[in-house]
């Protein structure tokens, strides 16, 4: 929580609080070595308080209803991994429970876009843009994800172009998945890791929708295809047929 929230109030949120009553210094450790925080990773900087994600949303069941935007604003601002996703999470939550309130979703889907830069691992990128952006934008353009792609100047905005797809793949829309992963092919090699597995992660999920339209997409593609990207695609495709389509 920043200084200056602690100042103004007085005292942290009841979330903040929870989330740090729980934190483990031995665990943090781990977590800071699991999501790269070393120098020139994907991590860098990024800190720990040592608490897993079953906690932190735990925490954000019972703590959510009483957090006001003043609150999660410190929360997702925090330098501490842990406290940005319990933001995320408590936004999640504020986005369900506006369900036929249009005029709040938007403020809650704007407070999350006013806040991306925040939104900078990729646990945090796939737990809150398809449960915001996927479900505000089902019946809505889609320009902003093909913006994001093309031009995110994160590997994070990026990935949320393609991972908010996910909620259009459940509901049986796949054309955006398959639009914006030939985007990422035509990027300049070699595409971050970390993007390869969200496209063919998404790949995979629209499979499991039209099995052979992804088949018949892959076929000219995979000779060229990155191979993080095609191996996660064909996950679930029989061994024989992974093996053919891995071979160069």
């Amino acid at each position: 929580m920043s200084e200056e929230y602690k100042q103004d109030t007085g005292h942290p949120t009841s979330l903040y609080e929870e989330i740090l009553h729980r934190q483990d210094p031995a665990q943090a450790e781990h977590l800071s070595r699991f999501f790269k925080t070393g120098k020139g990773e994907y991590g860098e900087g990024d800190k720990f308080l040592g608490i897993k994600v079953p906690v932190v949303r735990e925490i954000v069941k019972k703590c959510w209803q009483s957090v006001s935007f003043y609150e999660l604003e410190a929360c997702i601002t925090s330098e501490y991994h842990e406290l940005r996703l319990a933001g995320l999470l408590t936004l999640v939550q504020f986005f369900k429970s506006a369900k036929g309130d249009r005029g709040l979703q938007q403020l809650n889907v704007s407070f999350y876009l006013s806040h991306l830069p925040y939104v900078n691992n990729w646990d945090l990128v796939d737990l809150s843009c398809y449960e915001i952006l996927g479900v505000w934008l089902l019946d809505k353009d889609r320009k902003m994800l093909y913006d994001m792609v093309e031009n995110g100047s994160t590997i994070w905005e990026q990935r949320i172009g393609i991972v908010t797809t996910m909620q259009f793949v459940r509901h049986g829309q796949l054309d955006d998945t398959y639009a914006l992963a030939e985007l990422f092919l035509k990027k300049p090699a070699p595409l971050h890791d970390l993007l390869q597995k969200a496209v063919g992660w998404l790949l995979r999920e629209a499979g499991k929708r039209d099995e052979q339209r992804l088949r018949e997409w892959l076929e000219p593609r995979r000779k060229t295809m990155p191979r993080t990207m095609l191996r996660y695609a064909i996950e679930k495709f029989p061994e024989e047929e992974r093996k053919r389509l891995m071979g160069r």
